[in-house]
């Protein structure tokens, strides 16, 4: 790629986001611009850089990042947040998608992975873990009889909103499903239609919210 992405880190931990920014700065199309262990210094230094992801874990020991996704709600320049956690509630996870993150990579997943993350959210995408959606996807399939929405979705298009929800891209849910990628893309285009959407961001926060509410009345992931 031609262009780098710059990308600033945000965990209690010094060793592992160290280890992180090394492992990360060896892709020549990233750019680590800082790490941090408080998100006071990391505000400081969006106030002085310009940083177009973060990664930031969920649990900062005395904080929580979903205060750092209500701060940067209120600035004009927004970065894109993906949050790198060891694991998080269900509650925790509807919460920051709620917030704006831009997906939920978990730290057990390959190394490798985490640059494809990265690269998906910097291009409008939005990174779920299936080990992470799993429990709110199963949800989703056991009310689906009680759901206006999930009633008025075609076969084809409660697939490819499970493939969306899965963290799939286009070209596997289409090969998973044996659809072409213009298929997929078509189905997505209903179903924004039909949610009232418009990107792919919103309708996996829309179908969490709705699918999810019942379930996290009871049960953690």
């Amino acid at each position: 790629m031609s262009s780098q992405f710059r990308l600033l880190i945000i965990d209690d931990h010094s060793l592992f986001r160290e280890g992180l920014a090394r492992l990360l700065a060896a892709e020549p199309d990233f750019e680590i611009v800082g790490n941090c262990g408080h998100l006071a210094d990391a505000l400081d230094l969006l106030n002085r850089e310009q940083v177009d992801l973060v990664l930031l874990d969920y649990d900062l020991e005395t904080e929580q990042g979903s205060q750092f996704l209500e701060e940067i709600k209120r600035r004009e320049s927004k970065p894109k947040v993906l949050m790198v956690t060891a694991g998080m509630t269900s509650t925790g996870m509807l919460t920051v998608m709620e917030e704006g993150a831009s997906g939920i990579f978990l730290k057990h997943s390959p190394p490798g992975q985490l640059a494809e993350a990265i690269r998906r959210v910097m291009e409008g995408e939005m990174w779920l873990d299936p080990r992470t959606v799993k429990p709110v996807i199963a949800s989703a399939t056991q009310s689906a009889e009680h759901s206006h929405l999930e009633s008025s979705l075609s076969v084809r298009e409660k697939a490819v909103l499970k493939g969306v929800l899965e963290g799939a891209s286009n070209k596997k849910i289409g090969a998973n499903l044996h659809l072409s990628e213009s298929s997929v893309k078509a189905a997505l285009q209903q179903l924004f239609g039909k949610t009232g959407v418009r990107t792919r961001s919103q309708l996996v926060r829309l179908a969490l919210e709705r699918h999810s509410h019942d379930w996290l009345a009871d049960k953690t992931a």
